[in-house]
């Protein structure tokens, strides 16, 4: 049971409470007051601001450090991808500027054959090379034109330097030719100087003819242009083959070891010239007749 004692405490405790609640809104109406008239609180206000401001910092640290990395996540994937995005057009832009260096090149090729079939007595076509054979001992090419187009067996082939080959084998849309290279063609030539003859041999060697058949004494030296001869048909007279690059001539042996470079570029060559010999041209008329 509760004394009579402890009951009166506890009555005089509660209007205590109550006079020192009603004190403190009083004072504090008396603060708002005088802080609204004459801001007499801004100084204490500022003070506690300066204090609890390393709190405000601490606090909101870990806020803005995520935000930080947030942003700078979302700025390494958008460099990123401005970055690949940089990358495939450059690598677009390198691949238009190599096919208009191709197609430059191509054009100059052309028009190299076009001044070169200007400049031809004999009627031509132009063929594009579609293959060239892997296999080093058979120098042979594709061409893109056939027996429609009027190609024949046997018909000459040259670039804007020189005799390349001849056709062998004419299909109905392509056809295939041997290279002047290839170890089993040969070609009646004659030193342009002074009307030698003899016979330009293939090596197997994109780059070498062999002129087996010239004797020792022979009126023939390094430089001198070899030329068709005319012999044979299949190739007209007049068009460059080789130049004569060395000779060996060997004592008490009958013929000199000679070796001459093609005119024409047999490894670089895209498009072609088909010659249709005068033979030909009249056996077509016949034929027409």
């Amino acid at each position: 049971m509760v004394s009579s004692r402890e009951h009166k405490n506890g009555l005089a405790r509660i209007p205590s409470i109550g006079v020192k609640v009603l004190g403190l809104i009083l004072v504090s109406i008396a603060l708002m007051y005088f802080d609204n008239r004459d801001n007499h609180l801004d100084t204490v206000r500022k003070g506690i601001s300066a204090a609890i401001y390393p709190i405000r910092v601490m606090v909101d640290a870990p806020f803005q450090i995520w935000d930080w990395i947030r942003e700078s996540a979302s700025s390494r994937n958008e460099l990123n991808e401005s970055l690949n995005t940089l990358k495939l057009e450059k690598l677009q832009a390198e691949g238009r500027l190599q096919k208009l260096n191709a197609l430059e090149a191509e054009n100059q090729r052309l028009r190299a054959l076009l001044n070169a079939r200007l400049k031809l007595s004999d009627k031509t076509l132009i063929a594009e090379i579609m293959s060239v054979n892997a296999n080093p001992y058979d120098h042979s090419i594709v061409l893109n034109l056939g027996s429609r187009d009027g190609v024949y067996g046997g018909q000459a082939l040259i670039d804007k330097n020189g005799i390349i080959g001849q056709v062998i084998k004419a299909d109905l849309m392509t056809s295939i030719a041997m290279l002047i290279s290839d170890t089993d063609h040969a070609i009646p030539v004659e030193v342009n100087r002074n009307g030698l003859r003899t016979i330009a041999v293939g090596t197997g060697k994109i780059d070498t003819l062999d002129l087996p058949f010239v004797v020792n004494n022979a009126d023939i030296d390094v430089g001198d242009l070899l030329i068709t001869s005319g012999f044979g048909g299949t190739f007209p007279a007049g068009y460059p083959v080789a130049v004569v690059n060395t000779i060996d001539r060997i004592p008490h042996q009958s013929y000199a070891k000679i070796t001459a470079k093609p005119a024409a570029s047999l490894d670089q060559t895209r498009e072609v010239l088909l010659v249709l010999s005068e033979r030909n041209q009249t056996d077509r008329l016949i034929e027409n007749e």
